[in-house]
């Protein structure tokens, strides 16, 4: 919403400016007498009609041709948007100076050999350049700036989680060492204990060293997952009613560390996981461009869940650092149900 506000004041000085240097430019050939005349019945037509067509191609690149070309970086696109708009600038003016204007005052500002489509677009090209050469500049400028912006927040987000993650740190190594003790001590007597403490500290050592990478590979997520709904399940054994899919190859592909968890552990802390008739359920789904994770569960009366508390708006924000808008991140509360659906395009790292 914020962006949107600050757009729409962007907007509305241009149109400002646009409007302030064209009366300015009638003060200065024409004096106040012609400046007072764009005030004078009757009033200036062609004018208005100017305006409406430049500020229509204004719009139209700015929120249609830039941000499915120059976003895209697809420059042979834009140039064709550009041309697309130079043509409905001419048709607009067209439309309301030689047909509607026409039908109210019976005069034509072109002569009829001129009022033909190639010259007359042709004519009117320098005129549409206004309007889009304005746009072009405010959406570069605009996008430079939100992207400096998402670069800060990102590396401020990053720091945040690096100082919490070295105040919660608790000698990691003691706690390793300690573990593998158990570990040998155990796997002769009781193979299956040694191995469960063996699957804790993989886990615990793939959130306090590998997972202070930005990307990891998917194979990895997907076990530490895994690695973390075992663990639970021999928490609570036949109490816990949990069901998992996993759907797709897993091959090269990376996504961003710790994507997953934000959503597998939303449901062991606010959700029912104890009741047989209505499961949590968890869905991986991977396809040839992107994985899909979808979970369910009913939500616990004991707990105040808020969907929009502040770990969903930190993921939101470093999904949109690395990924811009291309992902798809939902959530919804529903008669006691939560669900979430989350897109991530994945990345093929050889």
């Amino acid at each position: 919403m914020e962006i949107v506000k600050k757009q729409r004041h962007l907007h509305i000085a241009i149109i400002l400016i646009v409007i302030f240097m064209d009366f300015f430019s009638d003060y200065v050939y024409g004096g106040m007498d012609g400046f007072l005349r764009n005030f004078q019945a009757p009033l200036n037509f062609t004018r208005i009609i100017m305006y409406t067509a430049t500020f229509a191609v204004y719009f139209l690149n700015f929120y249609l041709v830039c941000p499915y070309t120059l976003k895209k970086k697809y420059y042979l696109r834009f140039f064709l948007g550009v041309i697309i708009l130079i043509v409905v600038f001419g048709q607009i003016r067209y439309f309301l100076e030689e047909v509607v204007l026409f039908h109210f005052t019976g005069n034509h500002n072109y002569y009829e050999e001129s009022r033909k489509f190639f010259f007359y677009t042709v004519d009117n090209s320098f005129f549409a350049f206004k309007g889009i050469l304005y746009s072009t500049l405010l959406y570069v400028f605009y996008e430079y700036i939100t992207n400096q912006n998402r670069i800060f927040q990102l590396e401020l987000d990053y720091k945040k989680a690096e100082l919490n993650f070295l105040k919660s740190q608790l000698e990691p190594h003691f706690l390793f060492n300690t573990l593998n003790t158990f570990y040998t001590e155990l796997i002769d007597t009781q193979p299956n204990t040694a191995k469960d403490i063996h699957r804790l500290c993989e886990l615990l050592r793939y959130v306090t060293y590998e997972a202070e990478q930005e990307m990891m590979p998917l194979e990895k997520e997907i076990k530490f997952i895994e690695d973390y709904i075992y663990l639970h399940r021999k928490r609570f054994e036949d109490t816990m009613f949990l069901e998992y899919n996993l759907e797709g190859t897993i091959d090269n592909q990376v996504i961003p560390s710790l994507m997953f968890i934000h959503f597998v552990e939303n449901i062991f802390k606010h959700g029912v996981i104890n009741d047989r008739q209505n499961p949590a359920k968890i869905s991986i789904i991977i396809t040839g461009k992107e994985v899909i994770v979808t979970t369910e569960n009913l939500i616990s009366k004991s707990e105040k869940y808020n969907h929009n508390g502040i770990g969903k708006e930190n993921l939101k924000r470093r999904l949109f650092a690395i990924y811009k808008d291309n992902f798809d991140f939902q959530s919804e509360e529903i008669d006691g149900k939560f669900t979430t659906l989350l897109k991530l395009p994945l990345i093929n790292k050889l």
